[in-house]
């Protein structure tokens, strides 16, 4: 079982950086990959970055990081525009711990989400 917090969301102005942060709650000795997701009302829930246990990451305009001693993983946006509000998701994936997935259905365990706001 691993239980995911998000957080670091914020109303920002167009242009502006935020890094959102996960951060994990896991036995010890636990593996996974991350994957952050997000998602507008209404709409399909959008892949955006994925990491595996060992620093494998999909590359993006957004730059995914982690410390597993800090059982935390990072999402760096920069020059951020209005079509990124949404809330953000992080999810991990037990079973391929090893690997990336940018399908949301193939992650067992999800946080609660923060929100991103950009604004003028």
């Amino acid at each position: 079982q691993v239980q995911l917090v998000e957080s670091g969301g914020r109303l920002v102005q167009p242009g502006d950086s935020l890094r959102l942060s996960c951060t994990a709650s896991a036995p010890t000795g636990t593996k996974y990959s991350v994957g952050w997701f997000r998602q507008v009302p209404g709409k399909e829930r959008e892949f955006v970055a994925a990491i595996s246990w060992g620093g494998t990451s999909v590359l993006g305009r957004s730059t995914i990081s982690r410390d597993n001693a800090k059982n935390t993983v990072w999402l760096q946006m920069d020059n951020l525009e209005p079509e990124d509000t949404a809330v953000y998701y992080c999810a991990a994936d037990v079973l391929r711990w090893d690997t990336t997935n940018n399908n949301a259905p193939g992650y067992a365990y999800w946080g609660q989400g923060t929100q991103v706001t950009v604004s003028s």
